[in-house]
Parts: C-alpha cells; sequence; structure tokens
C-alpha cells in the first residue's frame, strides 16, 4: 500500500484551531454550517483554480452553492474571489479554452447553463431550453456543447417532452401505468423520461437553435441514475465523436450492471459503435487521449456486482486492441484524468481508510503516491500543477496544490477556520487487530474532545453501511464521529471484512456472508479497542450504523444482545425477504445472496434478522426516510413494531421527506439531537 503505511496514528487535532474564546465541542449545528468546497478546476493557463462553495442557511432549512476562484501564484494580487453574485446556486463549473468559465444555475427559473470571466462579473446566460440542463460538456475547442435533458425517448424535440409534461397537469386522473420496472428510483417515481444526450452549436458565447438528439446505439439513461454525471460521455479530440457509457433499459436492467461504451459519430449516416460489447460487466468513464487514438476507461469483470474491482484499461481505437493498465494493482481506482502530456492516469482511490490521490504510469504501470493524508475528494491537473479537496477526520474540506509529482504542496483556502475558531476537536488514532480468519482488519478510535487521561467515557460504536464502503480518515456530513466526540464520547469505528481499501479479496469476502465475519470482525475489534484504549467505558457503549450499518445493528440485536448499552439503526435491512422484493435495484440482494430470493431462499433467511427477533432486548432507536426506496419505510416500521410488540424500549423517528440519507440543514439537526438524547438516556450514570 502507498499511502497507508506512512499515516498511521494521525490524531493531531485535539487543540484549539486558534485561542479565541473558551474550547468547546463540536456540535451538529456546527456540522450544517459549514461551508463546503469541492469541485476545483484549473484555468487553461494553471495559474487559478475555479471552485465551488456551499454556504448553507440554517435558519431557512436550505444552502446555495457559490462559485469562487483563487490564484496559485503568489505574486497574482487577485488572491480569492467570489465569481457569482450573492444569492445565486450554481453548480459543475468548467473552461473553455479562452479561459471563460461555465456552469450551470437555475436562477432564471429552469437549471440552464452560463457563463462568466475568471474575475466574476455579470454571469451571462447560454442557454435557455424548455427543458432543465442536466449536464454539460463543452466540447474541446468549445464551439459545441453535449447537453443531457431528462426527455420522453420517443421525443426528439425538446418541445414535446415540455407539451406532454404540461398536457399531464391537466389530467384528472393521477394513476401511472407501468410495464417494466423501474418504476421507482433511488427516491424518484419513475415518469417515462430518460436522460439523454443532446449536441447544439456554441457560437459567439450562446447557444441557438435546438439541439440535436444523439442516437447513442442502446435507449438509457445518460448520465446513469441515480448518481451519474458527465463523467459518463466524453468528446473526442476532433469535437466529431463522442464516447458514451450507457446501460440499455430493458426489462432486466434492475438486475443488470452491464454498462457498454458506444462510439457515437456526429457525421450524418454513421452509427454508433459499441466498443465493449464483449464484456457483460460495467465499462465506465471514457476518456480519450490527447491524440484521438486511444480510449482509455474503467471496467468490472463480474456482471451483477456493484462492487467489483474497476480495472484501468487502454482500447486501441484502430485496431481494436485492448490491455489492463496497472494489472497487477489490487486496487479500484475512482476515475481517469490524464496528465498534461498523457503519459499517467491521475485518480483517487480507497486505501486503508485513506483515500489518496495517486499517479498511475499508463505505459509500466507503476503507481506514484501524490498526496495523501486523509480523503481526497476531488482534483483537477493542468501545466505542471495540481489542485486538490483534501478533508480529513480533523478538518473539512479545503484546497490545496502542488506539483504533478506531489512536491511542493500548498494550501489555497482556509474556509472554516475563523467559524471553528473556539471548537477542540476529538484526537483519533488508527489501530488493528487480528479479525475473522485471523487476518489483520483496521479501525480508528477517537477521543472525547475534553479527554482527560485516567478518566474512562461512554462510547458511539459506528457501524459503515455499504457494506462495500470504507469508514476512515474523512470528513463525513452525516456521519461525523466529532458530532459524538463533542458531546463527550468516545467513538470506535471498524473497517469490517467486506469494506473497501483493503484488497478486492477482502472486499468481495462480505458477500453471502452479511452476519458472518463482519460480525466477528466488530465483536474481536470492539474487544482490541478496549484492550488499548482503557478510556473506553464497554459498559456505556451505544452501537449506530445505516443502511448495511442499520442491518447490523438489527442483526446484533439478535446475535449478540448484550454487547450494547443501546442502539440505534438507521434505515436498516430488518427481514430480507421482504427488503428483495420492495427494493428497486435487485442486483444487489441478488449478488449478496447468491441469485433471487425465489432461486434461492435459504440464502436470504441465513442471516435474516426477522428470524432472530425472539432474542431482542437492547434499547433501539429507529430512524426512516419516506423517499428512501432503496432500504423501503417498512424495513424501519418493521423493526420498531417487532421493538414495540416485545417490550423494548424504543423509538421511532420518521422524516417525511428524506430519502436514504438526510440532507435538510434542520432535519440533521433534529437526527443529531434525537440521537445524542438517545445515547445520553443509555449511558449517562452508567459507569463501571
Amino acid at each position: 500500500m502507498l499511502i497507508g503505511r506512512l499515516i498511521l496514528a494521525l490524531g493531531l487535532a485535539g487543540l484549539s484551531l486558534t485561542a479565541q474564546g473558551e474550547p468547546r465541542g463540536f456540535d451538529v449545528r456546527d456540522l450544517v454550517a459549514l461551508d463546503r468546497v469541492s469541485s476545483p478546476v484549473l484555468s487553461p493557463d494553471a495559474r487559478s483554480v475555479v471552485f465551488t462553495v456551499r454556504e448553507a442557511d440554517v435558519p431557512a432549512n436550505s444552502a446555495k452553492t457559490a462559485l469562487f476562484a483563487a490564484s496559485l501564484h503568489l505574486s497574482d494580487k487577485r488572491g480569492m474571489r467570489r465569481l457569482t453574485p450573492d444569492g445565486w446556486s450554481v453548480s459543475s463549473p468548467s473552461f473553455a479554452p479562452d479561459g471563460t468559465v461555465y456552469f450551470l444555475s437555475s436562477k432564471a427559473g429552469s437549471n440552464q447553463l452560463w457563463s462568466t470571466g475568471i474575475d466574476g462579473g455579470e454571469p451571462r446566460q447560454i442557454t435557455d431550453f424548455v427543458l432543465d440542463v442536466g449536464s454539460y460538456k463543452l466540447s474541446p475547442d468549445a464551439g459545441q456543447v453535449a447537453l443531457s435533458f431528462e426527455v420522453f425517448p420517443d421525443c426528439d424535440a425538446l418541445a414535446c417532452t415540455r407539451q406532454r409534461l404540461d398536457a399531464k397537469k391537466e389530467q384528472k386522473a393521477s394513476g401511472q401505468h407501468y410495464s417494466q420496472l423501474f418504476v421507482r428510483h433511488w427516491d424518484t417515481w419513475k415518469d417515462g423520461r430518460q436522460a439523454q444526450l443532446f449536441v447544439a452549436p456554441l457560437r459567439d458565447g450562446k447557444v441557438g437553435g435546438e439541439p440535436a438528439k444523439l442516437a447513442v446505439g442502446a435507449a438509457g439513461d445518460v448520465p446513469h441514475k441515480p448518481f451519474g454525471g458527465n463523467a459518463d460521455y466524453a468528446w473526442a479530440p476532433d469535437g466529431q465523436q463522442l464516447a458514451v457509457s450507457v446501460r440499455a433499459a430493458t426489462v432486466d436492467e434492475p438486475w443488470s450492471t452491464n454498462f457498454d461504451i458506444w462510439l457515437v459519430s456526429l457525421r450524418a449516416g454513421t452509427a454508433a459503435r459499441n466498443l465493449t460489447a464483449d464484456n457483460p460487466a460495467w465499462d465506465a468513464d471514457p476518456v480519450f487521449s490527447g491524440d484521438g487514438k486511444t480510449l482509455y476507461y474503467r471496467a468490472m469483470r463480474r456482471p451483477g456486482f456493484e462492487a467489483d474491482r474497476f480495472a484501468l484499461m487502454a482500447l486501441d481505437l484502430s485496431s481494436g486492441e485492448r490491455r489492463e493498465i496497472a494489472k497487477e494493482w489490487d486496487a479500484s481506482p475512482d476515475g481517469i484524468t490524464l496528465s498534461p502530456d498523457g503519459k499517467w492516469i491521475y485518480t483517487t482511490v480507497s486505501e486503508l481508510g485513506q483515500r489518496p490521490l495517486v499517479a498511475v504510469d499508463i505505459a509500466r504501470g507503476d503507481v506514484q503516491a501524490i498526496a495523501g493524508g486523509g480523503n481526497v475528494s476531488s482534483f483537477s491537473v493542468g501545466g505542471s500543477t495540481i489542485v486538490f479537496a483534501r478533508d480529513t477526520l480533523s478538518s473539512p474540506a479545503d484546497l490545496f496544490n502542488a506539483r504533478l509529482n506531489g512536491k511542493g504542496e500548498r494550501r489555497v483556502t482556509q474556509f472554516n477556520t475563523a467559524r471553528l475558531a473556539d471548537v477542540r476537536l476529538g484526537e483519533f488514532e488508527q489501530f488493528r487487530f487480528p479479525g475473522a480468519n485471523d487476518e489483520t482488519v483496521h479501525g480508528y478510535v477517537m477521543k472525547p474532545w475534553n479527554f482527560e487521561s485516567g478518566k474512562t467515557y461512554p462510547v458511539a460504536f459506528i457501524i459503515h453501511g455499504g457494506p462495500q464502503g470504507s469508514m476512515g480518515n474523512s470528513f463525513h456530513y452525516r456521519w461525523n464521529p466529532q458530532t459524538y466526540a463533542g458531546k463527550g464520547f468516545a467513538v470506535v469505528f471498524i473497517d469490517f471484512h467486506g469494506s473497501t481499501g483493503y484488497g478486492q479479496a477482502f472486499t468481495d469476502s462480505i458477500s453471502g456472508d452479511w452476519g458472518g465475519k463482519p460480525l466477528e470482525d466488530l465483536q474481536k475489534g470492539w474487544a482490541a479497542a478496549q484492550a488499548k484504549f482503557p478510556f473506553l467505558d464497554s459498559k456505556r457503549a451505544c452501537a449506530l450504523g445505516a443502511s448495511y450499518g442499520g442491518f447490523m445493528i438489527n442483526w446484533i440485536a439478535g446475535n449478540w444482545p448484550n454487547g450494547f448499552a443501546c442502539l440505534v439503526n438507521h434505515d436498516g435491512v430488518f427481514d430480507q425477504r421482504s427488503m428483495y422484493y420492495s427494493t428497486e435495484e435487485l442486483w444487489f440482494p441478488e449478488w449478496e445472496q447468491g441469485g433471487p430470493q425465489f432461486q434461492v431462499p435459504e440464502n436470504f433467511e441465513k442471516h435474516n434478522p426477522v428470524n432472530h427477533v425472539g432474542k431482542w432486548k437492547t434499547p433501539m432507536l429507529v430512524i426512516h426516510g419516506q423517499l428512501d426506496y432503496r432500504v423501503p419505510l417498512e424495513q424501519g416500521l418493521a423493526a420498531y413494531t417487532a421493538l414495540q410488540r416485545r417490550g423494548v424500549p424504543s423509538e421511532f423517528l420518521y422524516f417525511p421527506d428524506e430519502n436514504h440519507w438526510v440532507l435538510k440543514p434542520q432535519n440533521s439537526i433534529q437526527w443529531h439531537d434525537t440521537v445524542n438524547a438517545w445515547l445520553q438516556r443509555w449511558t449517562v450514570g452508567k459507569s463501571e
């Protein structure tokens, strides 16, 4: 591992950031008010960076995202400046070759493309279509722009979709007729529209006329849902072709992960060509080489498995020959960004509880560490410079820049320093222990903000979701350990078998074994943490988790009933059988349980929390959102019903306007206040 061995026990945040004011712990009200820095984009001359800053309006229960620019050369007196006016909310910044900044905004009533200069000024509206622009990407010379819209598939013109939507509003009947899945996805009911690509000319800073719909080759969402973006498509250097990753919206879409990359020509009479038809798994994130002769992309190998390792691929577009880059590298890169000379791929990767930025030599496959020490969430490469956003367990994201080899690192922004001036954050340390099969497992322990040697403290034991995910050295805006440390709790979290960043075999090991090795890791990790950190009070510990973490809370309730003083289950799976027939992305339970429920019912019952309700006795807080279609609301209601019927102390927190996550500032405050009150109820005054 490149970065992980260099970064252990990084608990450097225990002191107040400044000497101002009486020190205090970190609170959810601090969390929701923080400025969130992201999406850095280097200017063509690499002398400035444009980026977004999400600014919360907590009283209004909303947030807006502004556009900022910062000069990277100390001699540039412009420093940092705001590019968009107060009150605007924007997204997706990018540069044209002439230095014009483009972005999306709904300021005029619908989401459209706008532009401004590197020093700001009054933004200029570029498009005024009858539908919202979902995403965009400028052609290399900025003479054209690819745009995505939500349209009815048989509509070639945007006005056709607009007319149907308007007509639908006038209908008295409200029924929606379906003939195949998806019926709903993530937090939205399907209405027959798909995200599809169009291309329009861009001249003199304006888009004129009707954009032309692209015949991608397969009818499906571009970008893909629910979390796709403009990385799903790429312009060729000559501006005459696009490479597009798409999954066909056929009857098997809900149980398929087969995305193919199509080469789509803008030349009349040229049919789209499937470049990856031989791979039945996920092909993603196409990027052309500078000369247009090679297409780079990421590819999984196992169909139906969304957490398979992504390999870096190079496809010769002339010969059709392809090869895997860095074949022996046991990691799954997050994306592809080419170096200016085309010799390196820059990417981030999960590794031992960190997310470093690395560079991969395309010819040799060598992997070089560029930046680590936390979670690199986004970055931009240009000239001899790289700019990246990095956060840690003790600091929200800020921008840093360095040379392309990672040397000469310098901090560019300090957005939340003043806001956190009197906050003392909890110190943290990574530890490891022999887990299931005596294999090494990693975890973190965080001290409470007011830690004193010789004292013991109640514990928040957090179990991450996914399950193929990781909870490590990053600043999370929903499950942030500092919010518990700020209330006087120590915090423990374990990257159990199935977590990412420890090799693909480790990630694979959870499939078919949800309640096996992961539970053993959590039990052994909790014991190892207590042995290493004597300030952890085992009698005053509560376990918390969401999604798979919520499943594990339900599983612990029946299979480790004496493990904790209380439990918190957010959006957790309660009944594997009913979950299979009500969730939307069926490929997930089918891979994890080895097939559809009707074919392998015994697999769904093997680790099914509902079968162990008779042993439930630990007090549990259950939380669920109405708009959660991944783990539907009935899973949470069923768990709460079981608790109430058995007479187990329990509470239920319901959000009618939240999905699988809790996103609104005031809802986040309510969530944390409710959870903290529950933890306090079952831990205060219960010391050994």
